[in-house]
């Protein structure tokens, strides 16, 4: 039921007390919808307030999403890279253990190496041994034979042999000139087949 001066009326108040009444009534009014007022407000700010933390919430996730997936894309091509590098270094070993097994050794075993980079990294690798070397047999035999060393043993020459002394390093007469007595016996000792009666 609405409370008007009509209905105060008829309850049997004066006209001071209906006055006292409706004023009371409409400051109470008042209070309550500044406080409405103030309520929706707070609820409308809220609202932004919840939309701008879900904003928040869902760029975070994708920053994180965005984040992990470069640090994993680096973290592979970082893997890549060292896998590369190892593979690399493998093939090189293994070319060069084969051009040393073909007597390409020292410098030419250098020039070998920077000549044949294609064929280094076209090989494919079982383990630590090549899986097909004709590319290499094929420089080997061809354009690296001039750095193939040839060993070989040579005996003295037999043109000029050394002069036989019969094993003396000096003569009779060169001990006898010898005037220190210590050196002059050591160099009969070492020359005793001069000295000996026959």
């Amino acid at each position: 039921m609405a409370l008007t001066r009509k209905s105060l009326k008829a309850m049997g108040l004066t006209d001071e007390q209906v006055d006292s009444i409706v004023e009371m009534h409409s400051e109470t009014v008042d209070g309550l919808k500044d406080k409405l007022k103030t309520a929706e407000e707070k609820a409308n700010k809220l609202d932004d307030v919840q939309k701008e933390l879900d904003d928040l919430k869902a760029k975070k996730g994708e920053d994180y999403k965005a984040k992990y997936e470069q640090e994993h894309k680096d973290f592979e091509a970082f893997k890549k890279n060292v896998t590369a590098k190892e593979t690399k270094a493998a093939k090189e070993a293994a070319v060069k253990a084969y051009f040393e097994s073909k007597n390409i050794t020292g410098a030419n075993l250098s020039i070998a190496m920077r000549g044949a980079r294609d064929e280094i990294d076209a090989i494919a690798l079982d383990g630590e041994a090549i899986k097909d070397t004709s590319a290499l047999d094929a420089l080997v035999s061809g354009e690296y034979a001039g750095l193939v060393v040839t060993k070989s043993k040579q005996g003295a020459a037999t043109a000029t042999p050394p002069a036989n002394t019969g094993g003396s390093k000096m003569t009779r007469e060169e001990i006898m000139k010898i005037k220190d007595t210590t050196e002059r016996q050591k160099a009969i000792a070492e020359n005793i087949s001069l000295f000996k009666k026959g």
